[in-house]
């Protein structure tokens, strides 16, 4: 079997910061650009690259995300920003206290390489949402912003969030599952090419906020089923 692990960067419009994360993948770890209708040259970029690259016309994080880990080839996947915010060299580690300790999930805590990084709406948003994590049972302390876990068992879980309430529901799926989760420190830096797209602004950090807490809404214990766009099914 091999030890291969590859990694999906979910990209709209990251030409800037691309380059240097694909460079910062350590060997051993393959890159699989899922790019989600970037306009700058991105995917070009990538598979100049000899990045996979994954065209998901739907507009989402989670679209990009999930047709990223349909396109992976290999036992154990990893998702990463493509933003330069994540560092790649934090995903051996990670990779294994996967292979090694037996747990189901590694997933990312961010902490703040520099002052500034993490605007307040952002982080008070997060603290909101990991406390309601909590609250259902997954001991959590950020929404996974970096994860690392086997590819089966993450397309079994059947996350049907195609937004920013992704990992959140992945999250909330996992712990009903009973699945190891195990949260690790990574550093969080300031991502190349401008602010982020989501916390770089108010109503950036509002859509994902929107977006979460609607996942937490179709994934409460009794919520009606949701089909393959996140909507509640009738009863």
């Amino acid at each position: 079997m091999s030890d291969r692990v590859d990694v999906v960067l979910p990209c709209l419009n990251e030409v800037e910061a691309l380059p240097a994360v694909l460079d910062a993948l350590p060997e051993g770890f393959d890159a699989v650009v899922a790019d989600n209708g970037s306009t700058d040259g991105t995917p070009d970029l990538a598979a100049g690259r000899g990045a996979l690259v994954v065209h998901e016309t739907r507009k989402g994080y989670g679209a990009a995300v999930h047709a990223g880990l349909e396109a992976t080839r290999t036992e154990v996947v990893a998702v990463i920003d493509a933003d330069g915010s994540l560092d790649p060299a934090e995903l051996p580690a990670m990779v294994r206290m996967l292979r090694d300790t037996g747990v189901d999930l590694v997933v990312g805590r961010r902490v703040p390489a520099a002052r500034g990084v993490w605007p307040w709406h952002a982080r008070l948003s997060n603290l909101v949402l990991s406390g309601l994590m909590r609250v259902r049972g997954v001991g959590v302390r950020d929404i996974a912003p970096v994860r690392v876990a086997r590819r089966q068992a993450l397309l079994d879980l059947g996350i049907t969030d195609r937004a920013f309430g992704y990992p959140l529901e992945l999250l909330i799926r996992a712990g009903a599952a009973g699945w190891r989760i195990r949260e690790v420190d990574v550093a969080y830096r300031p991502r190349a090419g401008g602010r982020s797209k989501v916390s770089g602004s108010v109503r950036g950090t509002f859509r994902a906020v929107r977006d979460m807490t609607r996942a937490l809404a179709r994934t409460r214990p009794g919520a009606p089923p949701a089909d393959a766009d996140g909507r509640r099914a009738n009863r």
